[in-house]
């Protein structure tokens, strides 16, 4: 398993060369959660970022994409990274689109996931915690089912001390310290998960 999950990925993205060959590298870049945000210059920052390490960037939104091309793109890529946004939206145009059981696999053949904010939520076993950044009414077809792909049995919290999601991250930290296994991480720093070991780096 190779996970590098991140609050946003243009602050950390230097990093990511001591994990993986980038240049030349294929990389699927879901902005599905990007969708319906009135905010999004963090797209076009992170794919420039992208860009600049030398991947082959190939956008996919699996909300409108057929589920043939979903297959091939993500079959054929060398790593995946999910943009943040809407974590419930995404979620929901995961699991309906069968992308979640794809990244699954990715992710199983040791292939590298790259996340960021909703990105690297959508990982843990449940998103509700994030109802206290994100508009849970985006996704009204998940029918309060906030099961999410379970790959790895903690709950990234993003942006903690970030302006503008300081207050809801401690919000979170407040009413899910005692039920979840907790990992906030600001927008400068990381969690890189390389089979069993998990570890958290600063810029």
């Amino acid at each position: 398993m190779k996970l590098f999950l991140a609050s946003y990925f243009k602050q950390v993205a230097p990093l990511l060369v001591n994990y993986t060959p980038c240049i030349g590298e294929k990389v699927v870049f879901i902005t599905t959660a990007s969708k319906y945000e009135k905010v999004d210059f963090y797209v076009k920052a992170d794919r420039k970022a992208l860009l600049n390490l030398g991947f082959i960037v190939e956008d996919l939104d699996v909300s409108i994409e057929d589920p043939v091309k979903i297959q091939r793109l993500i079959e054929a890529c060398d790593c995946i990274f999910v943009e943040g946004g809407n974590t419930f939206f995404l979620l929901q145009e995961l699991k309906q689109s069968g992308a979640d059981q794809l990244i699954k696999a990715h992710i199983e053949k040791n292939k590298m996931y790259i996340g960021a904010s909703a990105g690297s939520i959508v990982l843990s076993n449940n998103i509700e915690y994030a109802k206290h950044m994100d508009d849970v009414s985006c996704a009204s077809d998940l029918k309060g089912d906030y099961t999410a792909l379970g790959i790895v049995d903690f709950s990234i919290v993003p942006h903690y001390q970030n302006m503008p999601f300081k207050k809801s991250a401690d919000r979170i930290i407040k009413e899910y310290a005692d039920r979840e296994r907790l990992h906030p991480i600001s927008n400068d720093q990381v969690i890189v998960v390389e089979g069993e070991n998990i570890e958290t780096l600063k810029i």
